[in-house]
């Protein structure tokens, strides 16, 4: 056999199956507790995707657009700075898929707004700068 620094070959072999299967074994239990920890996740099709705006500083026309998996009850609206109920934009029940809800933002001051969306089970918010000028 041939000796390398002090080891044989069967040595180093033995020390890199022994690594390998240690690697094996951390990995499966890491994908375990995982699962296990993953377990009452809530499923994705019981809320709604709120989407950011495509233009900032938001002026003009605004499109906000969530998705949801189901048909459901969705409110939309405007928050103040400050957390307070500016506007509501639209309350109502919607199908699945996607969903673009139109806002004219000149209504609005120039200024730091929040946009909501609600459900039944959640509330889902977004800053946006209003900046018609």
């Amino acid at each position: 056999m041939m000796i390398l620094m002090g080891y044989s070959i069967s040595k180093i072999l033995i020390g890199i199956l022994c690594v390998s299967l240690a690697l094996i074994l951390i990995y499966i239990a890491y994908k375990k507790l995982l699962a296990y920890l993953g377990k009452g996740t809530p499923s994705p099709n019981d809320y709604c995707v709120l989407y950011s705006l495509e233009i900032e500083p938001a002026k003009g026309e605004l499109e906000f657009y969530f998705t949801s998996a189901v048909p459901r009850s969705v409110k939309i609206e405007i928050l103040n700075d400050d957390l307070s109920l500016n506007t509501v934009i639209i309350e109502k029940e919607f199908s699945d898929g996607g969903h673009i809800i139109r806002f004219d933002s000149n209504t609005l001051p120039n200024g730091n707004y929040f946009y909501c969306l609600r459900t039944d089970n959640q509330k889902t918010m977004k800053k946006m700068l209003v900046q018609n000028d």
